[in-house]
């Protein structure tokens, strides 16, 4: 999550927000955020509902949930999705930055 706040005012800039969801309770889901002063949306997902609709993995024997980054567009329809096989797995801010200049490219001229 660091990556990405790293880089959060680049994904502004292409009118883009990131929403990070993960599997703690509220309170250690604020805790964390506001520790670590993440300027973008923290999404508790107790009970993993979210993680079941986009398919995200979870794996007991890799340290619980699979990472996974889903480009979303205004249309809600999934535009990128990237399913981690490992923890570690995890595409480069520059790589999703890249889809989504695409998107605003098709925006703009479609």
């Amino acid at each position: 999550m660091a990556q990405l706040r790293q880089d959060y005012a680049k994904f502004q800039h292409l009118d883009a927000e990131v929403v990070a969801v993960g599997p703690d309770g509220p309170n250690a889901f604020r805790r964390f955020w506001e520790s670590e002063q993440m300027p973008f949306i923290g999404l508790a997902d107790v009970g993993s509902k979210v993680a079941e609709l986009y398919n995200q993995e979870v794996n007991i024997f890799k340290l619980g949930r699979m990472p996974a980054l889903l480009v979303v567009d205004k249309q809600g329809v999934i535009r990128y999705h990237h399913y981690g096989r490992s923890m570690a797995d995890i595409p480069a801010n520059s790589e999703v930055l890249e889809v989504l200049k695409t998107l605003v490219e098709e925006e703009e001229h479609g």
